[in-house]
Parts: structure tokens; C-alpha cells; sequence
């Protein structure tokens, strides 16, 4: 019987196998860097292990609101000296913040929710870092956006943010023309005290066919999403007036193949409604690829007759 090599493993195949212990990731801070790190956008379990490291080991935490991060830390048991960065003082204080980073600092960037600078301050700290040659590395987590697109049940391949809807009608009414032909899935941010109106423009704009999902209070106590086309998901919304409770992402999927028969003269009454003649037979030019200038001609025409109707209204009997 011939022997086999001594480097051969005879052992059984179902017996437990010694495995190799898994590389070991160094979560320590480094000197002269600026961490972008996201935080919960409601269960506090999602922060992860590293952001926590990083969070306990930096020099300074700038933060949206110093209250808000001030609570997280305290539930972590971390302490660090914080500093206020918002929309307001920002472009003031980026400069001061990156001089200290660059003579050796660690500082951390975090925002009230989820991922700094996703519709939150840190644009302008993160450009100046990158202006001076500052490594910045992101400590990645939590991000509203991609939780509601992940269950949505709309496609994800292609996708995209446009923020914060507008508040005013009409101007909300003209940013959801902007999707009536986009093919990409569209990802939008909406307040409770609005997010009824916004639906009811979106069903009149976009149609009440389109499918769209509606997820609120993402990963917290009362969480709920309802996917479904657009008008019975204003429905859904309406029956119940605790749907109306908390922060929103609304996911909208994206347009199906245009025709060459595009109602441009929807999109123009649309536009119309915010923009002068000129701005909006450009913006619905763009949009439906339809003559720029046919469309101005139309643009004028209904406003003449808008026109007409307000000094129709103006002179009519009390």
C-alpha cells in the first residue's frame, strides 16, 4: 500500500476544522484627519462600533445641533468637546476647524441624523478639508435615503436624491415636473406638516398611476412604509391622521420609456404657474425636448388668457 505525503490531512471531512482567525481592522484615530461619520436616524443600535471608536477618540466633534449629539454621546458613555457647525455659520468656521486639523487635530463630523451632508450641513467643512489637502475618511452607517430605497420594492439599479421638496405648492408642482420623464428612481425628503399636500401635488403632476412608496420614522418605534401607486397611497395616507407624524422619504419610480407624443403643454401650465413665459418654456424645452421656441409662443398665449380671466374675475358682480 503506498504511504501519502506527510503533509496530507487524513482527518474526516465533517470533523471541525481549525479556522484562520479573521484580520483585525485598527478603528484608532489618526492625527490630522476629518471623519465623516453618519449617525442613527432613530435606533441608537445602529451606530456602529467603529463610528463609536472614532466618536470616543477624536480631538473635537463638530455637530449639527451640540444638544442632539450631546444625548448620543451620553448614551455611549462618551465625552468630547463639541463644536456647533450649521447652515448658518459654517462657511465661517470650516476655515478655523481645517487650520486645526492640519496642525495635527482629529476632528469628527456628524450631523443630528444619519449621514452628514445628505441634505445636512458639511459640504462646506468637507470642500475646504479637501481644498487643503486634509485626508478625510467616512465612517459610513445610517443614511435615510438608502433605508427607504432598500425597502421600497422599486427598482434600485439607477437612482436619485433630489433633497427636500419645496414648500410652497407651486414651486413643489414645478419640481415634480422635473420627474414626469425622468427613467431613474427619485428619492425626495418631505416634512409631517406638509406631506399630505406634497402627495396630492404629486398625484396631480406625475399622475395617479405612478407607483411610488412612502416610508416615515425609518428604524424607529412607530416605522411604517406603504408602497403602491400614487393615488392610493394618498389614500392609505389620508385614513389615518397618525400617517401624518414624523419625517418622510417619498421613493418615486421613474418614468417609463417616453413617446414621441410628450404633453408638453402640461409640463408648460405646470411650470407656468411659478416661472415667467421665458424660464418656463426653457425648463419645459429641457424636460420634454419639445421647441423651445413653439413653447414660448404657447407660454404666452396662456398667459394672455390667464390673463384675461383674472380681469374677467376682477370686474365681475359681488
Amino acid at each position: 500500500m503506498s504511504r501519502l505525503p506527510p503533509d496530507v490531512d487524513t482527518r474526516p471531512t465533517d470533523e471541525p476544522q481549525a479556522s484562520t482567525p479573521a484580520p483585525t481592522q485598527d478603528n484608532s484615530v489618526r492625527g490630522g484627519t476629518l471623519y465623516v461619520v453618519a449617525t442613527p436616524i432613530g435606533n441608537l443600535g445602529d451606530l456602529s462600533p467603529r463610528a463609536r471608536d472614532v466618536l470616543a477618540g477624536v480631538d473635537r466633534i463638530a455637530a449639527e445641533d451640540t444638544r442632539t449629539t450631546g444625548v448620543l454621546l451620553s448614551h455611549f458613555g462618551l465625552r468630547r468637546p463639541l463644536v456647533a457647525l450649521h447652515e448658518h455659520n459654517e462657511d465661517r468656521i470650516a476655515e478655523q476647524l481645517i487650520a486645526a486639523v492640519l496642525r495635527g487635530e482629529t476632528l469628527a463630523l456628524v450631523s443630528d441624523a444619519g449621514t452628514p451632508l445628505v441634505s445636512d450641513p458639511g459640504y462646506a467643512l468637507v470642500r475646504q478639508a479637501r481644498a487643503q489637502g486634509v485626508t478625510v475618511q467616512a465612517v459610513p452607517g445610517p443614511c435615510a435615503v438608502i433605508a427607504a430605497l432598500s425597502i421600497s420594492g422599486l427598482p434600485t439599479d439607477r437612482f436619485c436624491f433630489a433633497g427636500f421638496l419645496p414648500p410652497k405648492s407651486n414651486a413643489r408642482r414645478a419640481r415634480f415636473a422635473e420627474f414626469l420623464h425622468e427613467a431613474r428612481t427619485v428619492v425626495v425628503y418631505e416634512s409631517s406638516h406638509r406631506i399630505g399636500d406634497s402627495l396630492a401635488d404629486l398625484v396631480a403632476v406625475l399622475g395617479p398611476e405612478r407607483r411610488i412608496c412612502v416610508a416615515r420614522e425609518l428604524t424607529k418605534r412607530f416605522e411604517e412604509s406603504h408602497t403602491a401607486s400614487a393615488a392610493e397611497v394618498l389614500a392609505w395616507h389620508a385614513a389615518d391622521t397618525h400617517r401624518s407624524l414624523g419625517e418622510f422619504v417619498i421613493v418615486i419610480e421613474g418614468a417609463a420609456a417616453a413617446s414621441d407624443d410628450v404633453n408638453a403643454e402640461r409640463v408648460l401650465r405646470l411650470l407656468l404657474a411659478e416661472l415667467s413665459p421665458s424660464r418656463a418654456a426653457r425648463v419645459a424645452a429641457d424636460i420634454t425636448g419639445a421647441s423651445r421656441k413653439q413653447l414660448y409662443e404657447v407660454a404666452l398665449r396662456l398667459g394672455s388668457a390667464t390673463q384675461r380671466n383674472d380681469e374677467n374675475e376682477d370686474n365681475s358682480e359681488p
